[in-house]
């Protein structure tokens, strides 16, 4: 493979890659490109159209293009003439950054929270400040990418547990000490939830610290929405609570929450901290309104509820294998990538548009098409969900995908042990 520059003269010059990069794009990537993928990419489906049923975001609440927002975002950008882009570390005084990250901390009720660009690096930052080669960092399976990177960036032992084993867990624990656990209060591939009491229970027996990131849960539960945690009243509990603001916020950057002692040193240890620009003026404004729209957004949080219930329960009833989780995120785990886009393509040409998450997001033929309900999606869009995803039952046949499989043998080995 090479790579073609511009001569003085504007004629394109080839250069030469190295070598081991050209054996590692032979032997890891060609054949997933040409054998799985037909030699296209496999996250780009169909041109979207204007009468298709969306669910592959992540704006659960419908705020995205909400006048209030986009009216603040305007204001700031004419009224805002002395904008300072810099490092956050830089920021201080009575910045709006500031002021929003103490209406944040209000919100979720901890000491403090800091504000930075996006929620992969305020996860992979935290650990990078909190952990290192000393400290033993005990992962759910299917935590997010973001978690695992920051185990990485502290250089500090990665321990994994299977997803939502508490006995998994304990017995790592035993074995390796105080650590750090690290949890998502909601999973990101299939809508299943943590145990967050018994996880919680588990840290505090061990002295360990915690984090829960709650990046799909903020804005959806709780009091005002104010978290997973919160609606469960164990916010006192949990050590740090991290979050996206491009999902329920529908906005731009990340959160994580922290005892106050610790600003000044997450901001002179976490690298994304120190080394990524602050979140621009306009940004804050749009972010800090939103949260006031989350805040009274209750009558939306309760409708996207009954469309979770609603579609989970009807898709379930067809034979659809989705039980593996239980909120707002669907997933349909097909197997394959060559399987998956076909999938795929059948619902895009009914009308319906899922995400497609694949290796690295998920293990090797494992992929599956993610559909995301909404608060916003109307009667007629539900029903529309409903009647193509059972008139393609014959076409995409769910019995035979690799979580259908997986539910046979959880039912097997429920049945023997019942016995």
């Amino acid at each position: 493979m090479e790579q073609s520059v511009l001569e003085p003269n504007n004629k394109p010059r080839t250069l030469q890659l190295l070598p081991q990069l050209e054996q590692r794009i032979a032997r890891d990537f060609e054949p997933r490109w040409r054998d799985q993928w037909g030699s296209k990419f496999i996250l780009h489906g169909k041109k979207i159209s204007s009468n298709v049923v969306r669910l592959d975001g992540n704006d659960y609440l419908g705020i995205s293009g909400h006048p209030a927002v986009i009216r603040s975002q305007i204001d700031n950008l004419r009224e805002n003439k002395e904008n300072v882009i810099q490092s956050g570390v830089f920021l201080h005084g009575e910045n709006p950054t500031h002021q929003f990250e103490k209406q944040m901390a209000a919100w979720l009720g901890k000491e403090d929270t800091l504000i930075c660009q996006s929620g992969y690096t305020a996860n992979m930052g935290l650990l990078q400040a909190i952990a290192d080669s000393t400290t033993p960092v005990y992962i759910d399976a299917m935590a997010h990418a973001s978690l695992w990177e920051g185990i990485r960036a502290a250089n500090a032992p990665c321990i994994p547990f299977r997803h939502n084993d508490m006995a998994h867990l304990e017995r790592h624990i035993k074995i390796h000490g105080a650590g750090i656990i690290v949890v998502d209060s909601v999973y990101s591939t299939n809508g299943s939830v943590c145990p967050l009491r018994e996880m919680l229970a588990l840290t505090h027996q061990y002295h360990c610290m915690i984090i829960v990131d709650e990046s799909h849960s903020l804005g959806l539960y709780g009091p005002n929405g104010s978290g997973l945690c919160a609606e469960l009243e164990l916010t006192s509990q949990v050590h740090f609570i991290t979050s996206s603001l491009a999902k329920t916020f529908a906005g731009r950057g990340g959160i994580l929450s922290i005892p106050a002692k610790l600003r000044h040193y997450i901001h002179t240890t976490s690298f994304p901290h120190i080394f990524s620009s602050c979140l621009l003026p306009h940004e804050i404004a749009g972010l800090s309104e939103t949260l006031k729209i989350i805040k009274g957004a209750d009558l939306s949080r309760s409708l996207l509820k009954q469309h979770t219930r609603r579609l989970r329960h009807n898709l379930s009833s067809m034979g659809y294998p989705i039980s593996q989780g239980s909120e707002h995120i669907i997933a349909l785990e097909v197997g394959t990538e060559a399987h998956v886009m076909r999938v795929r393509d059948a619902l895009e040409d009914a009308g319906i548009v899922g995400a497609i998450f694949c290796t690295p997001a998920t293990s090797r033929n494992r992929a599956l098409i993610r559909l995301t309900l909404r608060a916003d999606l109307t009667e007629a869009d539900l029903s529309k969900i409903e009647y193509e995803m059972k008139r393609l039952l014959p076409v995409i046949n769910p019995s035979q995908w690799v979580a259908a499989r997986k539910e046979g043998a959880m039912r097997h080995i429920q049945s023997v042990t019942a016995q």
